[in-house]
C-alpha cells in the first residue's frame, strides 16, 4: 500500500482525536458531542438534536443571546 496516507482529523472545538466519520465529509467528536464538516477552509459545527437533526452552533448561540 505504498503512496496511501491516512489523514488524522482533529475536532475543531476541543482538538481531540476521538473523531469518527459519520458521512461523506461529515465527522462526529466523542469528546464534545458535536458534528462538524469542513468547507472552503472553514469548520462548520453542529449540535445533534434529540430527534437527530443538526443545528448550527452559530444558530444556537444567537438563540441563547435573545
Amino acid at each position: 500500500m505504498e503512496g496511501i496516507t491516512k489523514m488524522t482529523i482533529k475536532c475543531p472545538v476541543c482538538r481531540g482525536l476521538q473523531v469518527g466519520k459519520v458521512g461523506t465529509d461529515q465527522f462526529y467528536c466523542w469528546n464534545c458531542f458535536l458534528e462538524f464538516n469542513f468547507s472552503k477552509g472553514h469548520a462548520h459545527i453542529f449540535e445533534v438534536g434529540e430527534d437527530g437533526t443538526l443545528v448550527s452552533v452559530e444558530d444556537v448561540s444567537a438563540a441563547r443571546i435573545l
